[in-house]
């Protein structure tokens, strides 16, 4: 799209479904870092990876040890990597170039969300958060699990590789756990938790020790919480249906440090100087439950889908909190949401298992062209100005502009992206190279193809009579053709050809008489190659006399 006719006052946000994609149930969904691929996770254990720039699958990463439907997919930092969660407890990482499967562990719980290390180019830890238990932080080369407290009367247990010996109550003797969300900060170093108390804790995960606490108005359960990908904001989604967003007001880098400079002795103080409420988000109107929340790659829009049964809605605000475009789609429930980290592109994914994008639907503007360029709603007899052909002297004309063509102009170096920190790692993977699916061979005709086994079981063994096969009566073989009296195809020599009707008993008897009585006209030995002869015989039965009102004894054929 030529960006000069685009109306710069559209939003840059999706409007319209461009497509969809199918392949299998999918649930689950993740781009890569620059949004040229898009893994999709299956109910039958399979992870798909599509290109995203031609819509085709460039990967199937599939494992006999792993049949589970897939809650989650993460790609590590530069795409070379990816981690992948099914429902048979298990976590499993990936080499995408070679798509082997490099590790797997199985935890005592399903892990509903597992995240690899943001900060590591080939990490080595993940954080799990399982259904019905604490976080934790996987060591994928040990298999060692660290559960995380998660308030602040929680006492964190380092455990073993295959136990998780913290269970289902806190030791205040409070409620049971629902699934707790939690994420890592932009560079890792710490991980942040919403907890079913309406709190948010700041981890550092490395001494297991909880460094400030963030009280959530109302108290409600945190199902959702993740940052923007600049890190710069981070969303929390509740059970009060609210979507809020908090200002990160730590360094990006050194965190960790940063909170140890505070020095407040209360933890909640520490909280108020880390995170600052910066918007809340709900739909005063029907008060419906959020989906799957996310912020745009560039952090200016937030999404979220609803939670309804049998509704496929997206709701999108910008970051002041203004709706600015509700987004309705089939009548499927939706999973999962994922915007495209570069382009105004958002995917989501229906209860069925298909995977919707949308897209801008852009208007051209061809005023854009010129400043004298006119749109015209309708058609006009255009007039001609006297001077409009007229020549203009070489002295009148526009000066061309003087280009030294002296410089030099650097083709080398590549300017960096402003979208991404670090551009200009050479390792990263953007594409995977696609295998061209051969076109499948047109199948032969199903009636030739049962007519010859037909005829080859017939005449090798078969306890059917010749009439029986012929009129179609081989009912104990459904593949067998019904050959009815008179058919005009039959089989002969290997192929099928067409057979002439057996003729009636009054032709039989007017080729008898032909053949004992000459024919009436003798031929001439000198023949015009111009002038066609004709002969008269007797073969013409009384219902075609009639017809062609000619005599029962003749007919006329021409012979060249």
């Amino acid at each position: 799209m030529n960006a000069s006719i685009i109306d710069p006052l559209q939003g840059d946000f999706p409007e319209v479904i461009e497509e969809f994609l199918e392949y299998g149930t999918m649930k689950c969904i993740a781009f890569n870092r620059r949004g040229t691929l898009l893994a999709a996770g299956c109910t039958d254990g399979s992870c798909i990876i599509w290109d995203f720039e031609t819509r085709g699958v460039a990967k199937e990463l599939r494992d006999k040890d792993c049949v589970s439907a897939i809650t989650s997919v993460c790609w590590s930092k530069y795409g070379h990597l990816l981690l992948v969660s099914s429902t048979d407890k298990s976590l499993n990482l990936w080499d995408v170039v070679k798509g082997e499967r490099i590790t797997r562990i199985v935890l005592e719980q399903t892990a509903l969300l597992a995240r690899l290390h943001p900060g590591s180019s080939n990490p080595t830890v993940c954080l799990a958060c399982p259904f019905s238990s604490a976080p934790m932080i996987v060591d994928l080369n040990t298999g060692t699990t660290t559960v995380l407290p998660v308030s602040l009367t929680e006492t964190a247990v380092v455990s073993a590789p295959t136990s998780a010996t913290a269970r289902n109550k806190f030791s205040d003797g409070s409620a049971p756990y629902t699934p707790t969300a939690a994420c890592f900060s932009k560079h890792g170093d710490l991980v942040y938790v919403g907890n079913s108390k309406g709190e948010i804790l700041i981890i550092d995960y490395s001494n297991v020790e909880i460094c400030a606490v963030v009280p959530i108005s109302g108290g409600s359960v945190i199902k959702n919480i993740l940052f923007s990908r600049n890190g710069k904001y981070l969303l929390t989604n509740s059970n009060d249906r609210m979507i809020r967003i908090y200002e990160n007001l730590l360094p990006l880098k050194e965190g960790r440090k940063a909170l140890d400079e505070l020095k407040e002795d209360d933890l909640k103080a520490v909280g108020a100087k880390s995170l600052s409420l910066f918007r809340e988000l709900q739909d005063s109107i029907t008060r419906i439950h959020w989906k799957a929340p996310c912020f745009s790659g560039d952090g200016e829009w937030l999404i979220g889908g609803s939670a309804n049964k049998g509704e496929h809605k997206i709701y999108i605000w910008d970051r002041a909190g203004h709706l600015v475009k509700i987004l309705e789609g089939p009548k499927e429930a939706l999973i999962d949401l994922a915007w495209h980290p570069v382009h105004p592109i958002v995917v989501s994914v229906s209860f069925n298992g298909l995977v919707y994008i949308w897209a801008k639907d852009y208007t051209e503007n061809w005023s854009a062209f010129a400043p004298d360029f006119k749109e015209l709603e309708e058609n006009e007899e255009y007039v001609e100005r006297e001077d409009e052909f007229d020549l203009i002297p070489d002295t009148e004309k526009v000066k061309e502009v003087d280009v030294d063509v002296d410089e030099d102009v650097d083709i080398i170096t590549v300017e960096k992206d402003s979208t991404f920190s670090d551009s200009d790692f050479e390792d990263e993977i953007r594409y995977l190279p696609v295998s061209p699916i051969p076109d499948i061979p047109e199948q032969p005709d199903k009636c030739v193809d049962s007519s010859s086994k037909a005829v080859e079981s017939h005449h090798s063994a078969s306890p059917l009579s010749e009439e029986a096969f012929q009129n179609g009566r081989a009912s104990n073989n459904p593949e067998w053709p019904v050959l009815k009296e008179n058919s005009a195809v039959e089989y002969a020599n290997g192929t099928l050809s067409k057979r002439k009707r057996k003729p009636s008993e009054k032709v039989l008897e007017l080729q008898a008489e032909k053949v004992k009585k000459p024919s009436r006209l003798k031929p001439s030995t000198k023949m015009s190659k111009a002038k066609p002869r004709f002969l008269v015989d007797q073969e013409t039965s009384n219902s075609d006399a009639n017809k062609g009102g000619m005599d029962n004894d003749s007919k006329v054929h021409l012979i060249m």
